[in-house]
């Protein structure tokens, strides 16, 4: 295998240049344009890098390559629709536009990171020559798809068990367009509908934030708080039963007071009541909770007591905060701690700190729990937006953002 970029004033030229150094079969791999660097910089025309790829032994995964450049070719003219809900994939004649541009977007990124690895690689792969001649191309993109999920951190149980249930409804040779459109409707059909913070049927809404410590409890909260009070013009109360921090106190009080919305410490389960009382006519009191360690049981106790004293006065909602960075066995163990307390939806934080986000899938499947809102920055209020199942999905599968 051979792979190699070339730089030039146009696509075209790069292109040509390629085909007279390798051959007339070259595949093209990526087309991006490159800045000039120097002091003068700004007075060069801007050029092209072409990166092309030549397989000297086997031509099976080139023409692959080049039937999905000719697919999505031929997607691009089509017209984009936009995309609102999650589509329902019944026939393969059926599907909405935009989500098969993603899935080919997903399919290139595969296929060209399957070309640029190394021949080592594959030859590690000892595989009886029976069977590798009978495995078809789209067998082998199937078990690339796996290979990347793992990749992505996804639990080995939950990507076995999605590819067991692709290959039920998968026929004998289906386009690979077709098979990872299956794949990419079974992954969120995974994750479900994604279910952020909505108002109360009538009255105040209450929401409790848990979590272990450092995983940006605080700061999510304020976003959200910002969201509502500056964006929705909502009534916005902020409450904190973190007693053992006096920081995390502190600039809570501090976002509090730039929104300009109330703030309290609250000590007891009848200091809830009285904030209960005094703001009964706002929309949302969000409560920020100790984030102690998840082994410690007596500070549980103490939370589990505190989020249930509302039962069945007000409306409310409970969201476990947690680090997209946190090792899956760790997750697992504060998921499982937590649930001890109360059901819980999920927020994750920190994505912006890892290249993986096969726990998001992982921890959805093992808790049952709804995804509503991930952080993926420090500044607020921007940082934060709804749980988008198809963008997370695309990542997972090789995808691009």
């Amino acid at each position: 295998m051979i792979i190699k970029k070339f730089v030039a004033k146009t696509e075209k030229e790069a292109i040509e240049n390629a085909r007279a150094e390798l051959g007339e079969g070259v595949v093209v791999m990526n087309v991006k344009p490159v800045k000039n660097k120097g002091l003068f910089a700004f007075l060069k025309s801007p050029m092209m890098e072409v990166t092309v790829a030549l397989e000297e032994e086997s031509e099976k995964l080139t023409a692959a390559v080049s039937a999905i450049n000719s697919v999505i070719a031929s997607s691009q003219n089509k017209e984009e629709e936009a995309v609102k809900t999650t589509p329902v994939i019944e026939k393969p004649e059926k599907r909405d536009n935009n989500a098969i541009e993603e899935k080919l977007d997903s399919l290139q990124s595969l296929l060209e990171q399957q070309l640029q690895k190394p021949e080592e690689e594959k030859e590690e792969k000892e595989e009886p020559a029976e069977i590798e001649k009978e495995e078809t191309e789209t067998d082998k993109f199937m078990h690339l798809l796996h290979d990347t999920m793992l990749e992505n951190e996804v639990d080995e149980k939950y990507a076995r068990e999605i590819m067991d249930e692709i290959e039920l409804i998968n026929k004998p040779n289906i386009p690979f367009d077709y098979a990872l459109a299956n794949i990419y409707q079974k992954m969120i059909l995974k994750f479900g509908k994604p279910s952020g913070i909505e108002p109360a049927g009538s009255g105040i809404k209450l929401v409790f934030f848990i979590g272990p410590t450092g995983v940006g409890k605080t700061t999510t909260i304020a976003k959200i708080a910002s969201k509502f009070r500056v964006d929705e013009k909502k009534k916005v109360a902020l409450l904190t039963a973190d007693t053992y921090r006096i920081a995390a106190a502190e600039q809570l009080r501090t976002y509090a007071n730039i929104l300009e919305v109330p703030f309290r410490v609250i000590y007891t389960v009848e200091e809830i009541n009285k904030a209960l009382e005094d703001f009964k006519d706002y929309d949302y009191i969000m409560i920020d909770t100790a984030g102690h360690s998840h082994q410690n049981a007596t500070q549980k106790d103490n939370m589990r007591s505190i989020i249930h004293s509302v039962d069945d006065r007000v409306e409310s909602e409970v969201h476990l905060v947690l680090s997209a960075t946190t090792k899956y066995k760790d997750l697992i163990s504060i998921a499982d701690s937590y649930k001890e307390m109360a059901d819980y939806k999920l927020i994750f934080t920190k994505l912006d700190e890892t290249t993986t986000l096969g726990n998001l899938l992982n921890l959805r499947l093992y808790t049952g729990a709804s995804l509503s809102y991930v952080t993926h920055g420090q500044n607020v209020p921007d940082d934060i937006e709804d749980f988008n199942p198809q963008k997370t999905v695309k990542r997972l599968l090789g995808g691009k953002n």
